[in-house]
């Protein structure tokens, strides 16, 4: 088993959920999940990390402010969840593409990296192809055939060894409780000022 799927089964197995596809950034993990699902909207909160709500521009999708007041995770769509700040075990929502982040100042700091946690093995395979530039992990490209777009956003080995070694470190130690003003009120950047 290589590195990368061990860390993918420990956060699976850390969150209770049947799968986790290791991405780049969680932001990543989300832009997947949208592409995926062919989300036409996403509702991010006033206050959250920009990327997320620049994901609205990139992908050409409707962006609806929502002013609330969230804890640990939000919905994103329906059915996708930025749980960047959440370092919970057995947290995982079934039913959800829950994407999680290793990023600088996360409980569980990589410097980069992310997950994306889901129930169904096919919807885990096809979020790995995507992440992947189309294809699957440990079998060279060349003896595959191509049929699933990928984004190259896949987490390097070595991303995934620090996990490893700091993982439980993470579980060990209480996590810090964000808060929605950790952030500033988006609409006041003047990137998002005309949507």
């Amino acid at each position: 088993m290589n590195t990368v799927t061990k860390f993918e089964n420990e956060i699976a197995s850390f969150f209770g959920a049947p799968h986790a596809v290791a991405v780049d950034c969680c932001t990543h993990g989300l832009e997947l999940c949208l592409r995926y699902t062919n989300a036409k909207e996403i509702k991010p909160p006033t206050h959250t990390y920009l990327s997320v709500a620049m994901l609205a521009d990139k992908l050409n999708i409707k962006r609806t402010w929502r002013e609330i007041y969230w804890k640990d995770y939000y919905y994103l769509t329906d059915d996708i969840i930025d749980a960047a700040v959440l370092w919970e075990a057995d947290s995982y929502i079934p039913g959800t593409f829950m994407c999680i982040s290793f990023q600088f100042q996360k409980h569980l700091s990589l410097g980069r990296g992310g997950m994306v946690l889901c129930d169904d093995p096919t919807e885990a395979l096809i979020l790995k192809k995507m992440s992947y530039d189309g294809r699957v992990p440990e079998v060279p490209w060349r003896e595959q055939n191509i049929y699933t777009v990928g984004y190259h956003y896949y987490m390097t080995p070595e991303t995934a060894d620090r996990g490893l070694e700091k993982l439980q470190e993470a579980i060990d130690t209480p996590p810090r409780s964000w808060v929605p003003n950790d952030w500033p009120d988006l609409r006041t950047l003047e990137v998002f000022k005309n949507g």
